[in-house]
């Protein structure tokens, strides 16, 4: 081999190797820490960048993009001296990497210890129920005490959340429990409730039915009430105006009676003493209008005489058929009066007596 060739191609070599070890590329997001003999000489950007060959040497590689970092369940004892396994998650970020390539010699795992310290802190201060129930205000916490520690390793911390909080197995029981009763009890609660509104609502319609049913009839009453005052109004002026004397008004009562009979609410029935007077008015009438054509005046004293020696026996007379003239028309019309009068009240009485028997109850007053 030609020896000007060796030394061409050592030349060569040696150029390439420098080149080589002068040059850097750094991807975008990324950051070098360069050493020169050892010391800290400058962070290279992302680009192309260029070194001093042997002097200088990349001591770090850090990546500048936010990061998450997942912690293990640390055993943690709250206020009320119960054990709780918590995990929380850390959002983090390197602001500046000289920082947290030399003040810190792991700064995942000084997060890691921070974390797990300021928890102990912040979780013994509350019970389980507050620690289940205060998980912002533990963020919150968090992130203020791992700011600004990290602050100075050239790291901050965005954001901190704590993924689960485990109580014991037989706080989760009892737990359960209590969650369980709560449900039952707001169930019950809300079952109560509906019926209480359904029954107020029901007693609202009854009370609205009672009130409208009672408004009803009380104007049904009224206006009955009203038809009959009208009905007996009118009865009462065509009388008046027909000059109806008491002789027609007995004969309308007798004509009463059997109405008064045929009640089927009735189990007995008063006979008034009106009826007495009624078919002595009637009797009287028709004995008035005899007495033009009656028998002669010896006859009547005679009549007379015996109705004073026997008081019954001129009521008797004076009641049923009055002594009258049997040729005589007007003493022909008395009597058949007299004894339709007579039959009309006999049939009213039977019928009386006949209800009231067959409802047990046989009970016929006398005046």
């Amino acid at each position: 081999m030609d020896p000007v060739v060796i030394p061409i191609l050592v030349a060569a070599i040696v150029v390439v190797f420098l080149v080589a070890a002068t040059v850097r590329i750094v991807p975008q997001a990324r950051r070098y820490n360069v050493e020169r003999f050892g010391r800290y000489r400058r962070t290279l950007q992302p680009g192309l960048n260029f070194v001093l060959p042997v002097a200088d040497r990349i001591n770090t590689k850090l990546d500048v993009r936010e990061q998450v970092y997942s912690s293990d369940p640390k055993p943690v004892i709250t206020e009320d001296n119960l054990v709780v396994n918590i995990d929380t998650v850390l959002y983090y970020q390197i602001t500046d990497p000289r920082a947290a390539a030399y003040e810190v010699a792991d700064y995942l795992q000084a997060i890691d210890q921070l974390t797990v310290t300021t928890l102990r802190n912040v979780i013994g201060s509350m019970d389980l129920e507050g620690t289940l129930t205060s998980r912002e205000e533990i963020n919150a916490r968090l992130r203020a005490v791992l700011d600004d520690a990290t602050g100075k390793w050239g790291i901050r911390v965005n954001r901190v959340e704590i993924k689960a909080i485990d109580p014991p197995n037989t706080i989760k029981e009892a737990m359960e429990k209590q969650m369980r009763a709560e449900r039952d009890k707001r169930a019950a609660i809300l079952h109560a409730e509906g019926e209480r509104q359904a029954k107020i609502l029901t007693a609202e319609g009854t009370k609205q039915k009672d009130i409208l049913e009672a408004q009803g009839t009380q104007q049904a009453m009224i206006l009955r009430a009203d038809g009959e005052s009208k009905a007996v109004e009118l009865v009462f002026q065509s009388v008046h105006r027909n000059n109806a004397d008491a002789k027609v008004l007995a004969y309308k009562y007798l004509e009463t009676l059997p109405d008064l009979a045929r009640s089927d609410n009735n189990t007995f029935w008063v006979i008034p003493g009106e009826l007495t007077e009624a078919i002595r008015t009637v009797s009287a009438a028709f004995g008035d209008r005899a007495a033009g054509t009656g028998p002669p005046p010896g006859a009547r004293s005679e009549g007379a005489d015996d109705g004073a020696a026997d008081p019954d026996a001129s009521d008797k007379d004076h009641v049923g058929a009055p002594e009258i003239e049997p040729n005589s028309t007007l003493a022909l019309d008395a009597v058949a009066a007299a004894d339709e009068a007579a039959k009309q009240a006999a049939v009213a009485v039977s019928d009386a007596k006949a209800e009231a028997e067959a409802a047990g109850e046989t009970r016929l007053p006398r005046r």
